[in-house]
């Protein structure tokens, strides 16, 4: 059974800990434009290697809570490099904007999947209407003043499936044998040289500059890095179906972040996404 919540205490903790890791998921839009000369798998390669080095604080310089079972490793790959590898792939086939809010259906495949893959959780139509609602605030809030096309395009597949994924793999870590927070450094460590190998075979050589090597090493410490040790900590003390739906602010704190940098107001659609995505959570995460 998922520690969701046998106390109250935990639940305070899952909350403030998942919101640390939307906080930092919320600053990876700012650092990517900022990176955007870098191409993809260099750029996600070298901030999961940077990201991965967090553990050794963690696990207090012992290696051996790096060491899980190979099924384990297996998920932690399948979830860090499987979601960034077809996320890409979908940027490259679809409209930016269209693939970005396939992509967060996500939250809502983490509440609908959650009574599915772990016991002790039961379908809430409650939490269904919610994470519905919070697509349309996340939805809204992505699109904005973009006009969304209608046509299909082919990366909307890759897209959908790296949000199943990171659902997926998200409660599925509440399956396997439990392990310590610190082994994320073995997922990211394994994930980020994957993503050079892609990068050796997919993508142009290219020199990073040394203001290109700082940002990769902020976006390693923080949206690549720490978000996902906090993710994984929130997920160990709290009900996922929650932590889906507060992941609905990430893609609303990003658009205000990215407004904030250009010094532009926020428009009615963020005025409304911030609406919906408030009730959304006001609706999901009573207690009754």
């Amino acid at each position: 059974m998922p520690a969701s919540s046998s106390s109250p205490s935990h639940s305070r903790s899952a909350t403030w800990l998942a919101l640390g890791a939307i906080g930092l998921w919320a600053t990876l839009a700012s650092l990517s434009v900022s990176l955007a000369q870098v191409p993809p798998f260099l750029l996600t390669g070298l901030a999961l290697l940077a990201g991965s080095l967090i553990a050794l604080p963690l696990s207090g310089f012992e290696l051996r809570q790096w060491r899980v079972p190979l099924p384990t490793l297996a998920l932690g790959v399948y979830g860090l490099f499987g979601y960034h590898f077809l996320f890409f792939i979908a940027l490259r086939f679809a409209p930016a904007v269209q693939a970005n809010l396939v992509n967060y259906l996500w939250p809502l495949l983490i509440v609908v999947l959650a009574p599915v893959l772990l016991r002790g959780l039961h379908f809430r139509w409650r939490h269904l209407l919610a994470a519905c609602i919070g697509f349309s605030g996340a939805a809204l809030a992505i699109a904005g003043k973009h006009s969304l096309d209608a046509g299909f395009a082919w990366g909307y597949v890759p897209a959908l499936g790296s949000a199943f994924i990171w659902a997926s793999y998200s409660l599925l870590t509440q399956r396997v044998a439990h392990f310590p927070t610190a082994a994320i450094g073995s997922f990211a460590l394994l994930s980020g040289l994957l993503s050079l190998l892609c990068h050796v075979l997919l993508e142009p050589r290219t020199a990073l500059s040394l203001s290109d090597a700082l940002l990769i090493a902020a976006m390693g410490l923080g949206p690549l890095g720490a978000a996902f040790f906090l993710w994984d900590a929130a997920l160990k003390r709290g009900d996922p179906r929650r932590i889906g739906l507060l992941s609905f602010l990430t893609p609303l704190l990003s658009t205000l972040l990215l407004l904030g940098l250009r010094h532009e107001v926020p428009g009615w659609h963020v005025l409304g996404a911030t609406a919906l995505i408030v009730g959304a959570a006001a609706i999901g995460l009573r207690q009754r």
